[in-house]
């Protein structure tokens, strides 16, 4: 078989698959619907990037839908980095600035129409036999791989900062689900680095490196959809959103500053902190496994900038670590309740607020430097 129809073959497969995986992300029933619409339109990219071969079957020699073919991969990224965007933030919504995204994509094909687009075919088959001195190719070739590195390092920085929003204002499991989009984001830039890899072979003397390059990012590129595809059908609701107007505990310990000068603790703080111990042992509000600081804002009537910079600032806690301290505490007294030595481990974690085993036990070992059956084990 040579690479051609391996090429072939692969591509239908990889096509087949975002197809499926499209359809599931519009059908299924959540609240999270422009999270996955986002995600869609970046599958359906994917798979038009993905069918050049296929789309070459249809016709003769270069064409005008096939160059726009070629440069849909410029939506590619900004897509992702829309949906990025969705997962992280409750309150995400398009808006008008979100087009200047489409800019790069629109300046790619805007220097291709003199010498390209509005040329004969015979002017189209030079262009592209000449295509390493033609200069508009070269420039797509720069702008295309800046934009990648752009958009994955902005990527990264709108992950680290939901995650520790997160950590600074949500109780729940749901922080697992931020680690696996940076590993998938980690694994989608490996995929990208190898795409550049690509590119510059398609450049140089070696261009049979490319095409064997290019059958090793359509495999990894099928797995990475099937991967997505498992974690999808698995968990139809994975991520559970924050608001984007929250700040991070150190954006609000500069604003202290600049008011006070220096921030310390002050009697209406040992107050508030009393307060809400004597709350969270009494009332327990740690079993609500979707807890949140607002939760608690509202029950104590503390504003959540006051109880937020007590938590995670004077105490020095994520508000996530802060509850799941309560949770352990909790979970050690049942393992050491006699009477109830016939609660499994996995019924444990449900009642102590917890609602993912992995969850539960890195934090039981965080605090108690072992597993719960362990734990219990010792007793």
């Amino acid at each position: 078989m040579d690479i051609s129809n391996l090429l072939i073959i692969i591509s239908a497969i990889s096509i087949f698959i975002s197809i499926f995986l499209v359809i599931f992300l519009l059908s299924v029933k959540t609240k999270h619907k422009l999270s996955n619409a986002l995600f869609a339109l970046f599958l359906i990219i994917t798979a038009i990037d993905t069918s050049e071969q296929l789309f070459n079957l249809t016709v003769n020699g270069p064409s005008n839908l096939g160059m726009l073919r070629n440069t849909f991969a410029y939506l590619q990224i900004p897509a992702f980095y829309l949906y990025i965007l969705s997962v992280c933030y409750s309150d995400f919504k398009l808006k008008p600035k979100h087009f200047l995204h489409v800019l790069p994509f629109l300046i790619a094909n805007a220097i291709l129409i003199p010498r390209f687009y509005l040329v004969d075919l015979a002017s189209k088959i030079n262009f592209i036999v000449n295509r390493q001195n033609r200069i508009e190719l070269q420039f797509n070739h720069v702008l295309f791989h800046i934009q990648i590195i752009v958009y994955i390092i902005a990527v990264f920085m709108v992950l680290k900062k939901a995650k520790k929003l997160y950590l600074e204002n949500h109780a729940g499991t749901s922080i697992n689900s931020y680690n696996w989009l940076f590993q998938f984001t980690t694994v989608l830039t490996f995929l990208y680095s190898v795409v550049l890899i690509k590119n510059i072979f398609k450049f140089s003397e070696y261009q049979n490196i490319s095409e064997w390059i290019k059958i090793a990012v359509l495999l990894f590129q099928l797995i990475l959809i099937c991967w997505y595809l498992f974690k999808a059908l698995q968990h139809p609701n994975l991520f559970r959103n924050i608001d984007s107007k929250l700040k991070l505990v150190s954006d609000l310990i500069l604003e202290e500053k600049k008011k006070k000068q220096l921030i310390t603790i002050d009697k209406k703080d040992n107050e508030d902190l009393l307060k809400l111990q004597q709350y969270i042992i009494e009332e327990k509000p740690f079993l609500n496994p979707s807890l949140t600081i607002q939760d608690i804002s509202n029950a104590l009537e503390i504003p959540v900038r006051n109880l937020s910079l007590l938590i995670n600032h004077q105490l020095n806690q994520h508000f996530y670590d802060f509850i799941n301290a309560y949770r352990i505490e909790y979970a050690k007294k049942i393992l050491k309740d006699t009477t109830k030595n016939d609660l499994t481990i996995l019924e444990i974690l449900y009642e102590v607020g917890f609602n993912s085993k992995s969850s539960f036990n890195t934090a039981f070992k965080k605090y108690t430097n072992s597993t719960p059956t362990e734990y219990r084990k010792n007793l």
